[in-house]
């Protein structure tokens, strides 16, 4: 279960979802902090690394979306 793969997987995107929180905290912006939220959920809930990578890479292309269209 905790293999080197996934401990590293999960300290990046845990990582970057915490700055992603961050960010959206002192923007006051929603979006890059419910993102920053489901990343750390993320790399806690999901049990493969290459999963977890896809997952939070598509968050990423989300939150990118949602800004561009304003939200």
């Amino acid at each position: 279960m905790f293999n080197t793969h996934f401990l590293f997987a999960s300290l990046i995107w845990g990582s970057v979802g915490f700055g992603y929180f961050i960010y959206g905290k002192k923007q006051s912006s929603w979006v890059p902090m419910i993102g920053g939220l489901l990343m750390i959920a993320a790399s806690y809930f999901v049990m493969s690394a290459f999963l977890m990578s896809l997952v939070c890479i598509g968050l990423m292309a989300a939150i990118h979306v949602l800004l561009k269209r304003g939200y």
